[in-house]
């Protein structure tokens, strides 16, 4: 209240003061060209702290708070060799009087490359445990806006409040992760002044400005799956120092993923973790996660207390093709669909022996079946036999269908892409009659002649596999379309079991 009276008094005595010097003639025009000049001011102040850059500076201010939940390296599964490689380089921060015995020169900086999902932000938490220092998160695209000068000076505020975060906390070094950086760290064209490239300026003066004497210490990680993106200024030694690849996690990365998600889930026996590493080849930490989150829910669905083999099945399935869609097919397409999945699953056991994890007529996604495969072993590198029977078992839905109805169907042109593409991948690597090439002289008419020929011929040597193994679709049929899902031990029982008995 007694604010009230203190306004309305300012407001009356400033009436006054104007009424009486224009009552003695004073030209008030300057006076009100300067009150003019300092309300603008004023109210340009005000808005720049309620504005977008404000707002969005909070925004980045609040996720780094958010972001400052530690965990350490044994909590992280998979990525043995990327954290030892990691710890490492780590070890530049921790073990100061060592490195400075030696001569070593501190990092700088750290960049994480591989596909997404493989834990790159889980490994920079873990780095920043690992020093006891503060840890600051932010995505490129925070850095990017439509105001010049924005993504500069967050840039600047980044680092400013990294320093003033671990004198504050009194850490002796702070660790900024900065996610997606290809977003403003990609390569300059030279062309017109962009504000990517401002950002991407100060990024590069700010790790100039970096003092390996200087306390407290900044580490700067980021993270990308794009890695040719960036620009070389980046990637420099003194800036970027250490490239630290992030990959796919193999069967026992997968394992140990798998236990650090069920430790609060309730399992019907702890080997099922082992099947199920040995079915998820090239999944990804997120997706691994995702499966044992799902296969609770499937638990929750069905109200039991443990999650069983099922579960895990159908949440492996719904994660790589989606949920089951509620599409009815005809008696008459629900036939053809078995017969074309059979050919894929004969195929894949002919050329691959204990492949096949499961045999599925459920639609998912846009499929209306599919094969699971479980390779035996994992590969990293392909031969021309091999990728010609992976061709074939692409080829096995195709052919069964020629072989029944001498006819094909929409349903082949997903296996006739991933035909194509493993052609296009034998044409590059110097596997086809081609002979070793310049990839960028592969033209589209001249793969388009040459999977044309490589697919027909591969067909045809499938369709004879199939007709040698007619008496498997005639026994397996029926038992499929009754049972719409036959797990890959069993399916290699009815081939098995199909076998005609000598005479």
């Amino acid at each position: 209240m007694l604010r009230n009276y203190k306004i309305e008094i300012g407001i009356g005595a400033a009436v006054s003061l104007v009424v009486f010097l224009l009552y003695r003639g004073v030209n008030l025009l300057p006076l009100a060209m300067v009150a003019g000049i300092v309300v603008g001011l004023a109210f340009a102040a005000k808005m720049r702290g309620q504005g977008p850059l404000a707002a969005s500076s909070r925004g980045i201010q609040a996720k780094k708070e958010a972001s400052t939940q530690m965990l350490t390296f044994e909590q992280i599964g998979g990525q043995e060799r990327a954290k030892r490689e990691l710890v490492e380089a780590l070890d530049f921060l921790v073990k100061k009087e060592e490195i400075a015995r030696l001569g070593i020169r501190p990092l700088k900086g750290i960049l994480l490359t591989g596909p997404p999902g493989t834990g790159k932000t889980l490994l920079a938490k873990a780095a920043a445990q690992y020093t006891d220092s503060v840890f600051l998160a932010a995505s490129g695209s925070e850095f990017v806006e439509m105001y010049v000068g924005v993504g500069a000076s967050r840039i600047r505020d980044l680092f400013t409040e990294a320093r003033k975060k671990a004198a504050k906390a009194g850490k002796s070094a702070a660790v900024i992760f900065i996610d997606e950086i290809d977003v403003i760290g990609g390569k300059r064209d030279g062309g017109q002044q962009r504000e990517y490239d401002q950002t991407l300026n100060q990024l590069l003066t700010e790790m100039d400005g970096i003092h390996t004497s200087e306390a407290p210490r900044i580490l700067i990680m980021a993270a990308t799956n794009r890695k040719e993106m960036l620009d070389p200024a980046l990637l420099r030694p003194g800036r970027f120092d250490r490239h630290i690849g992030v990959e796919l996690p193999d069967v026992k990365g997968r394992l140990h993923i798998l236990q650090i998600h069920a430790k609060n889930k309730p399992l019907e026996s702890m080997e099922l973790l082992d099947r199920t590493a040995a079915e998820t080849f090239g999944f990804s930490g997120a997706q691994l996660e995702s499966v044992m989150n799902e296969a609770a829910i499937y638990a929750m669905r069905d109200n039991l207390e443990v999650i069983g083999r099922s579960h895990l099945t159908s949440a492996i399935d719904k994660v790589m093709m989606g949920e089951k869609t509620d599409r009815e097919t005809t008696d008459e397409e629900r036939v053809r669909v078995a017969r074309h999945e059979l050919g894929h699953a004969i195929i894949a056991e002919l050329v691959a022996p204990g492949s096949v994890a499961n045999v599925t007529l459920s639609p998912r996604g846009q499929a209306l079946g599919y094969v699971r495969h479980q390779p035996q072993r994992e590969r990293y590198l392909y031969t021309k036999d091999y990728l010609e029977g992976q061709i074939r078992i692409a080829l096995g839905g195709a052919a069964a269908e020629e072989l029944f109805y001498d006819n094909r169907s929409t349903g082949s042109k997903g296996d006739f892409d991933q035909a194509i593409n493993m052609v296009r991948t034998m044409a590059e690597c110097g596997l086809t009659e081609l002979g070793i090439i310049d990839p960028g002289m592969l033209t589209p008419e001249k793969l388009s002649s040459l999977a044309s020929g490589m697919l027909e011929d591969l067909l045809k040597q499938t369709k004879v596999m199939l007709q040698e193994q007619i008496h498997a679709f005639e026994y397996a049929l029926d038992i499929l379309v009754a049972e719409e899902v036959v797990d890959g031990s069993r399916f290699r029982d009815m081939l098995r079991e199909s076998v005609p008995a000598a005479v």
